[in-house]
């Protein structure tokens, strides 16, 4: 999805993105996958502070939000970085910026009357 379309979309249909993002364990995933590339559940586990069960279950939040996808290799899942979804966060936000930026120059011009 492109930034325009992302940015014309409703604030709720970020809540799942910026929800799966507000999470230390999620984020640290999000990161190994973007530095180290697609990894199966044993790799992302290694030096995790928590189970691959639980690395298991932050795979499957950032999944639903779109931020990773996963496809089989022999018996193991592999998971990938989709960033894509990471766009549509960023256009979110510049959204928001923009409309406070907005809001901040009428409250200047309403000031200054």
């Amino acid at each position: 999805m492109s930034r325009a379309r992302a940015a014309q979309r409703k604030p709720a249909d970020a809540a799942p993105l910026f929800a799966a993002l507000g999470d230390a364990t999620r984020l640290r995933l999000l990161k190994r996958l973007c530095a180290d590339g697609p990894g199966s559940i044993a790799q992302l586990s290694t030096h995790a502070r928590v189970s691959r069960q639980a690395i298991t279950k932050h795979l499957e939040v950032l999944d639903a939000a779109g931020l990773v996808r996963s496809h089989r290799e022999g018996r193991e899942r592999i998971w990938r970085l989709c960033p894509d979804r990471l766009d549509d966060a960023h256009a979110f936000l510049d959204r928001i910026s923009t409309e406070w930026d907005e809001a901040l120059e009428r409250l200047r011009a309403l000031v200054e009357r």
